[in-house]
């Protein structure tokens, strides 16, 4: 009798699993690359931190001359810059490189990764792995620390909880618009600053408080691009702070549903763009 072909749902879990052991293998062999040179991998990843450290001390400048911005402290944006940078930090470093995506269109050398037999996005994602980005991560971390430290917040088992949450999820956010973004590309092919206003820019604005937007602005990244739930709705939770726009408290424990959600159009978008794409030139 014929073997019947297997389901289609076991057919893309087994792609999926294929996906993630490229990503394993392309970040490993980037990996030993690096180590290679370790002198050079710390002193970039040196350069990485105090690069993305200008920003807070950016902010810690302003508070040597006013007591307050938006009506929040400097342990209170310390907050939200720390779950904010380090939830970047993290999608930056596992899909940062994505943004060449629209370089790789231009000159044909996507068509190299057509024929491998490895998922594209996880070639792409993998492609040229920056260790050396860690040092937003850590830089992130420290001040998320200066500010747990700092504040005097009422803990619950809930909010405890929140904080992995939020990054975790802040991260996985960030990551569908990296994914969308490329997709992007496969038609503009040269919008990786489109892509960089999204991320680079969508982090910058999470690290101030919502009170200091319009609240047009406020509306645009909780219901269009979601890039509130990253830090300011699941923050202002554990702040114990009034939310934006008089959204329900319960919003604050949305961010990993938003985030599965983001995933959806994001991964419909990279296969419509890739379905779409016919080489260089086209």
């Amino acid at each position: 009798m014929p073997r019947e072909s297997p389901p289609i749902a076991f057919g893309e879990r087994s792609r999926v699993v294929e996906g993630f052991r490229a990503y394993g293998l392309i970040v490993a062999m980037w990996l030993r690359s690096t180590m290679a040179y370790r002198a050079s991998f710390v002193m970039t990843t040196f350069g990485n931190f105090a690069a993305t450290a200008f920003d807070f001390v950016a902010i810690m400048l302003m508070f040597s001359h006013v007591d307050s911005l938006g009506g929040y402290s400097l342990p209170e944006i310390a907050l939200l810059y720390g779950v904010s940078g380090t939830a970047f930090g993290l999608s930056d470093l596992v899909l940062g490189s994505m943004d060449r995506l629209g370089r790789r269109v231009r000159d044909g050398t996507l068509d190299t990764l057509l024929v491998r037999p490895v998922p594209v996005l996880a070639q792409v994602a993998a492609d040229r792995f920056a260790l050396r980005r860690l040092g937003r991560v850590t830089q992130g971390l420290l001040v998320l620390g200066y500010a747990l430290v700092s504040l005097d917040i009422a803990w619950t088992p809930l909010k405890v909880l929140m904080l992995p949450l939020m990054v975790l999820s802040g991260a996985a956010v960030f990551g569908a618009v990296f994914v969308a973004g490329a997709a992007f590309q496969f038609f503009a092919q040269d919008a990786s600053e489109v892509q960089n206003s999204f991320t680079y820019g969508g982090t910058t604005l999470l690290q101030y408080p919502p009170s200091i937007f319009a609240k047009d602005l406020v509306r645009g990244v909780t219901f269009v691009v979601p890039l509130a739930f990253v830090s300011w709705l699941p923050a202002l939770y554990v702040l114990g702070r009034d939310y934006p726009l008089d959204l329900p408290q319960w919003v604050a424990f949305l961010p990993p549903v938003v985030a599965a959600l983001c995933w959806v159009p994001a991964g419909l978008a990279w296969r419509a763009g890739l379905r779409a794409y016919r080489s260089t030139g086209n």
